[in-house]
């Protein structure tokens, strides 16, 4: 499997070096765009403001940043090179915490890391050692041109790394959370629904059905059919909430739901 990244994680004055792979993949189908008439491929071309709209190539492009009005620094690949000291580039764990401390919100993308040639003894020992401790490692590097936090997790033996987003990056809440009072018999019903519907987290149980839905839509557009549309039950949004839970908890206890 290729890699993502190659580089080490620094802990204290240990030194191993890993290779990232991801851990998911899109399951998402892809669609192109066309020109619905002549059934052709839209292309996008690449022009600057100032070339009378001719396209650019791509090694005439490089990033530049704004710091007048129509005034730029240009960036390259090796000036952002030269910026980066030995521990931007590599996993420097910077403290130990519980996983329950971290919020899910705060989890981006997802990766397995395996040791390098000859590192396997002392990433097995801090893999073990954070493993018994339960703890996550915390940590910071730069991947690409952007300074990520990285958490650092065992389960089973197997290391995980989860790019986490800085508290900086995370939005305030869009609404204010109103005080209400509660009527208790709601509330004890809610509770009643939700043990209901507690079960053990099986995600192998879970699978992309409207993936699955397009696949039937696009084979029967192959073959000149129509899309079958198959009708469901409806919300009843009149329901008061009382009946509502009431209805809820009766189709999982019977057996019912729809």
């Amino acid at each position: 499997m290729a890699y993502s990244y190659k580089g080490a994680i620094s802990f204290g004055l240990i030194y191993i070096p890993i290779t990232l792979h991801n851990a998911v993949r899109s399951n998402q189908i892809s669609f192109n765009l066309i020109e619905k008439n002549t059934m052709s491929r839209i292309r996008y071309k690449k022009t600057c403001l100032d070339c009378d709209n001719k396209e650019v190539k791509q090694k005439d492009i490089v990033k530049g940043y704004e710091y007048e009005e129509g005034k730029y620094v240009v960036f390259g690949d090796d000036d952002f090179e030269k910026i980066k000291s030995k521990r931007d580039k590599n996993i420097t764990i910077e403290g130990f915490v519980n996983l329950e401390e971290i919020d899910p919100i705060y989890y981006d993308r997802p990766y397995y890391i395996v040791p390098g040639k000859g590192a396997e003894r002392a990433f097995s020992l801090l893999s073990g050692a954070m493993e018994k401790a339960n703890k996550v490692g915390i940590a910071k590097t730069v991947l690409g041109t952007k300074e990520t936090l990285i958490a650092l997790r065992v389960k089973s033996g197997i290391m995980y790394l989860n790019t986490i987003y800085f508290h900086e990056e995370i939005q305030p809440l869009p609404y204010l959370v109103p005080e209400i009072t509660l009527n208790p018999q709601e509330l004890a019903l809610a509770s009643t629904l939700i043990e209901s519907m507690s079960k053990p987290f099986e995600p192998e149980k879970y699978i992309d059905e409207y993936r699955r839905k397009i696949e039937q839509a696009i084979a029967a557009k192959v073959q000149g059919k129509e899309i079958v549309i198959h009708d469901e039950a409806e919300f009843n949004p009149a329901l008061d909430l009382m009946t509502a839970l009431q209805e809820s908890l009766k189709q999982y206890e019977t057996g019912t739901r729809a």
